[in-house]
């Protein structure tokens, strides 16, 4: 395991916000050989110290933020008919991804299975219309879509994290590790995160306690004191997704530094026209028999006009 070379050990100040942790730049090796395509190549990277939030943002947290500016999310507007073309009128309603847990085994190799588009969705009801975030103010806020954690991050006086600076926290100085808690995937037979226990879509054990998403810094903490960086729910990253990470530089002197992917060329789904973001960590509903995904490497490539059940963010501030 190679350990991070911090080149900014010590914070240059206090915390700007409340409630963040100070991460020391460094180098680390980014992107996983072990599991899935889009996560390799390895390759060093070396990013800036930051400060980042300890959690993800909360339901309670984007309530101030919607009540104090009048701001509406991308799942709550009108649809514009000339996005879909020959959709009927009647379906044009806005509303959100929702998961719905199956009866019984389902073929994993179509997300329609388990995910509905529900009229009436959206992060105050993120189950639909009679659900509520009632009782969960310190759960992940979801059914955000990447302009709308850009618009929290506006109003905060915070930005979100690139995909690397992301990674680089999320593993905590760990570098090399399998986890963002080390190489054991339940040390001491302990779950360290909130996923999926048992066979997904239709059988949550619930060993880690947990159905839905859970409480923020219900887990232990990562090497940087964050929490919930893996499982609970994805986290909206600034990169736009490619299907792999590029080469690793021919030359020490040539390592990316602060790197990000800032053109959507190549982020597109095959017959898709909307571009993608990357999001990170993966969350409640990934389990080893389908998406284990909670890990730092891990990557997936989210429409940047989607909001669903399991995916939220965190915000960071750069000296």
């Amino acid at each position: 395991m190679m350990k991070a070379v911090t080149a900014q050990s010590e914070a240059p100040g206090p915390s700007p916000r409340e409630k963040m942790r100070w991460v020391p730049g460094g180098e680390f090796r980014m992107g996983s050989a072990d599991f899935y395509p889009e996560e390799a190549p390895v390759h060093p990277v070396e990013v800036d110290g930051f400060w980042i939030d300890e959690s993800p943002v909360t339901a309670a947290e984007f309530r101030r933020f919607v009540r104090e500016t009048g701001y509406v999310t991308f799942c709550e507007r009108p649809l514009d008919p000339a996005d879909f073309p020959g959709a009927a009128p009647e379906v044009l309603v806005p509303g959100a991804l929702v998961f719905r847990k199956t009866d019984g085994p389902v073929d994993v190799r179509d997300f329609r299975n388990w995910w509905e588009y529900v009229p009436g969705a959206y992060w105050k009801r993120p189950e639909g219309p009679g659900s509520t975030i009632n009782g969960r103010d310190r759960h992940p806020v979801v059914q955000v879509a990447f302009e709308d954690a850009q618009a929290y991050a506006d109003w905060a006086g915070k930005e979100l994290p690139t995909e690397a600076e992301w990674e680089y926290a999320a593993r905590g100085g760990l570098d090399g590790a399998v986890f963002a808690w080390g190489d054991e995937h339940f040390p001491g037979g302990q779950p360290m995160a909130n996923t999926w226990q048992g066979e997904f879509p239709w059988q949550n054990l619930k060993v880690d306690g947990y159905e839905g998403t859970s409480p923020v810094a219900s887990f232990p903490p990562n090497g940087y004191g964050l929490y919930d960086m893996t499982g609970n729910v994805w986290e909206w990253t600034t990169d736009f997704f490619a299907p792999r990470h590029p080469d690793e530089a021919e030359k020490a002197c040539c390592v990316p530094r602060n790197p990000r992917v800032a053109s959507d060329e190549r982020s597109f789904a095959p017959g898709e026209t909307i571009p993608r973001r990357v999001i990170k960590g993966g969350s409640h509903l990934c389990a080893p028999s389908y998406c284990l995904r909670y890990r730092p490497a891990a990557r997936q490539g989210e429409a940047i006009d989607t909001s669903t059940g399991h995916i939220g963010f965190r915000c960071l501030v750069r000296p």
